[in-house]
């Protein structure tokens, strides 16, 4: 085995292993704060219509700060490359303000004001870390099949993290098995785990991968760049337009269960033990892990948009599987609870297979931007993914406040809430406090666990499928054609780099 074959086999492990803890941080705070302040903070109107403000506004701000992080990752310049600065000032930053936000006793509007300012913040230091992450995955190789195989791995450890962080973080907070009998303290202490493991797992890409040379090549004629050059290299690069939109819906299709909605409707339907959340999202993801580590193979056997169409039946009949659990025979004992489970890992399976495919058709533009302007913009192209997954996590943050306001959750959660403050200042005891919070869900009325069951389905199910038709009809980057782009690339190349024959 040559050096240049190490390098790689070794990168192909110690890339996709840094991002295990930084997709706890992500699950930690994108699908657990909404409910972490429900549950242990009483909120009236306007402090609710508050948070979900400061949720969506940051969020907004967050995605369109991503292509203006890409463009000042792209004009780094450091011996240690690019990227790895940003990433270890990322996850350091972010680890404090994590550790702070699940920390704080601040009720009301204090709670409120701290909030607003962490949230921003989080959404500064968690983009350093992002961007430069999934950056790196150009710089590493541009054969179409290694890409595969980097981008696979990647998610597939980034969906080890979100899954260990969706098992553990309910099991250990609500409930009997909580850490401290408190939701509150309960929190703070898996925040604090989980601050000390990102900044572990990061460890593995700062010092154990190697990027080629081309990518930390010290440039001293780097041209300047604009704002308007960073929008420029969007607008002109039509396939990643087009992705934009269809990765769009299928973002908002794939975050709305777990933004909050399906746990809610858990404890209400099932009771308020965090076993089984951690049941349904454990259960729900697993069979991914099996879509992720055979990706690349299936890739070379099935092109992407086939694959797409097989992805979206196996979807349709998990969201049936869960409709089914509407009927009043299935919706109150554990043969629904499990059916539930299944059709959201059916559902969670397809929606993942075109999350893969996405996430490769959006790396592929970099070579259509090469192809037509000559550039690669790695750095600003791989900016639109974390664009878009944070845009459309400001869309899913309203949809979800939406949600709870039309059925009513906030009232009940905030009789839920003023037990779990009981607990924590020692008013009352654990079993007092989960026999007054058993009694809450037994007086909430189905109509509204309904409401919650359909925003779950329903939503999802149409996003998916503006989604694929937008992607099918409109995305052009096929196998084939990506193919013919880079073999002009390398032959533009090769005639670069021929020296001119001079006649004698």
């Amino acid at each position: 085995m040559n050096e240049k074959d190490r390098t790689l086999k070794k990168n192909l492990w110690m890339y996709p292993l840094g991002t295990i803890g930084r997709d706890m941080i992500y699950a930690l705070f994108n699908s657990f704060i909404l409910t972490y302040i429900l549950l242990t903070r009483q909120l009236d109107n306007a402090q609710l219509a508050a948070v979900t403000a400061i949720m969506i506004g940051a969020r907004i701000f967050d995605a369109v700060n991503d292509p203006i992080m890409g463009f000042i990752i792209e004009k780094t310049r450091t011996r240690w490359g690019k990227f790895k600065p940003w990433l270890l000032a990322g996850i350091l930053s972010t680890a404090g303000v994590i550790i702070t936000i699940f920390n704080t006793t601040l009720q009301g509007w204090g709670f409120i004001a701290l909030f607003g300012v962490i949230y921003f913040l989080y959404s500064i230091t968690y983009t350093m870390s992002d961007i430069s992450y999934w950056g790196m995955i150009p710089s590493l190789s541009s054969s179409p099949d290694t890409r595969n195989q980097f981008t696979s791995r990647a998610v597939l450890f980034a969906g080890i993290g979100g899954t260990l962080a969706g098992m553990l973080i309910p099991m250990f907070t609500v409930g009997k098995s909580s850490l401290t009998g408190s939701i509150q303290s309960s929190y703070g202490i898996i925040s604090i785990i989980i601050a000390a493991l990102a900044i572990l797992f990061i460890c593995f890409t700062l010092f154990g991968v190697k990027e080629s040379k081309e990518a930390m090549e010290v440039k001293k004629d780097v041209k300047k760049t604009s704002t308007k050059d960073i929008l420029r290299t969007i607008v002109k690069n039509k396939p990643l337009l087009w992705i934009i939109i269809a990765f769009i819906f299928q973002q908002i299709g794939n975050s709305l269960a777990a933004g909050g909605i399906a746990s809610t409707y858990i404890y209400f339907q099932y009771g308020y033990e965090g076993g089984y959340y951690s049941l349904f999202s454990t259960i729900g993801v697993a069979a991914t892990a099996i879509l992720m580590i055979f990706y690349p193979m299936i890739s070379r056997k099935i092109n992407r948009k086939p694959l797409m169409t097989i992805m979206l039946f196996v979807a349709l009949f998990g969201y049936l599987l869960m409709g089914l659990t509407a009927f009043s025979f299935l919706n109150s004992n554990m043969v629904g609870f499990w059916i539930l489970t299944i059709g959201y890992m059916l559902s969670n399976f397809g929606q993942y297979g075109f999350y893969l495919v996405m996430m490769i058709s959006i790396m592929n533009t970099v070579e259509y931007n090469e192809y037509i302007s000559g550039e690669r913009e790695e750095a600003i192209i791989t900016s639109v993914r974390p664009f878009v997954t944070k845009m459309t996590s400001a869309i899913v943050v309203g949809l979800t406040s939406l949600t709870y306001v039309i059925f009513h959750v906030v009232e009940n959660t905030n009789r839920i809430s003023e037990l779990e403050q009981q607990a924590t200042t020692g008013v009352i005891d654990e079993a007092t406090k989960l026999t007054g919070i058993n009694a809450v869900i037994s007086s909430i009325d189905n109509g509204q666990k309904l409401g919650l069951l359909f925003a779950m389905i329903l939503l999802p199910l149409i996003c998916m499928l503006i989604s694929y038709f937008v992607y099918q009809k409109k995305y052009p980057l096929d196998e084939k054609e990506y193919d013919r782009i880079c073999s002009e690339i390398e032959k533009r190349k090769e005639v670069q780099d021929t020296p001119e024959q001079v006649s004698e």
